[in-house]
């Protein structure tokens, strides 16, 4: 618990984390607004809908909402490096190993509570900024079938949000720079896609239309290649094979984490 709670002092006293936190609520607000701005009139359409509250600009790496989770999860452990405060305390191999354990156990909750604000952001700035004439009925009918098919791309939303924290964390452990764990995070979607793509479809599955409408790359890549998004959907929903596609890395990485202690004295 002693562990915990250094943890949620050394994060709570850093005032990157609050500016990080400001910037994405801010951005997140923002491109949110110029995407209720541009539905067109009509009701709006589950697809739109979740492109808007999670604030999808195609072709960045992930989310901004995520992309914030991962910086605030590669400054956690960059922090560490650049001014350690538990080195005498912290030296043998368990107990670096509980500091590791103890940062991805207070990042994960910070990350998904990021998520959820700003959904709850997002959504009022929707409602505030729609065109005249967009409804907004998945929005403000929680009765709908419409809100129903909004929960479980939200959720997964929240998700992918705490695994780029993660992410973002475990990187930077290996690579001991946040700065380079972050970049490498930002490149994981460019490099992942094309095996994702291979394995799906020598599976006979396509790409999940809800995993087109949260990962921006992939969905930038079908405006680019001028492609529906909507028709490309061959699997309705998240299998079990994209699901162990997506964990595999993560799985990999703490592996790697969890060696690379090894050969250290220090965090």
């Amino acid at each position: 618990m002693r562990v915990l709670a250094y943890e949620l002092r050394r994060l709570r006293g850093l005032r990157s984390t609050w500016l990080i936190l400001a910037a994405v609520l801010l951005v997140d607000a923002a491109v949110a607004a110029v995407l209720a701005r541009q539905l067109p009139g009509g009701q709006l359409g589950p697809a739109s809908a979740v492109r808007c509250l999670t604030a999808v600009v195609p072709l960045l790496p992930l989310p901004i909402a995520a992309l914030g989770a991962g910086a605030l999860g590669a400054l956690s452990y960059g922090h560490e490096v650049r001014h350690p405060g538990l080195v005498a305390g912290r030296v043998s191999f368990g107990r670096r190993l509980g500091l590791l354990a103890a940062k991805l156990a207070v990042i994960g909750p910070v990350a998904l509570l990021l998520a959820v604000v700003t959904v709850a952001v997002d959504a009022a700035v929707v409602l505030a900024a729609a065109a005249p004439g967009a409804g907004t009925g998945p929005l403000t009918d929680p009765s709908s079938v419409a809100f129903g098919e909004l929960l479980r791309p939200l959720a997964l939303f929240a998700g992918l949000t705490v695994l780029a924290a993660w992410a973002g964390l475990l990187l930077t452990s290996l690579l001991r720079s946040a700065a380079a764990g972050l970049l490498v995070l930002c490149a994981v979607p460019a490099l992942l896609e094309p095996a994702l793509t291979l394995l799906l479809g020598r599976s006979g599955r396509g790409w999940p239309a809800q995993a087109r409408e949260l990962l921006p790359f992939q969905y930038g890549l079908d405006l680019v290649r001028g492609v529906d998004p909507q028709r490309l959907g061959t699997a309705p929903a998240m299998d079990g094979t994209f699901a162990a596609a997506v964990l595999a890395p993560l799985a990999l990485l703490l592996l790697a984490a969890v060696l690379a202690q090894l050969r250290r004295r220090a965090l």
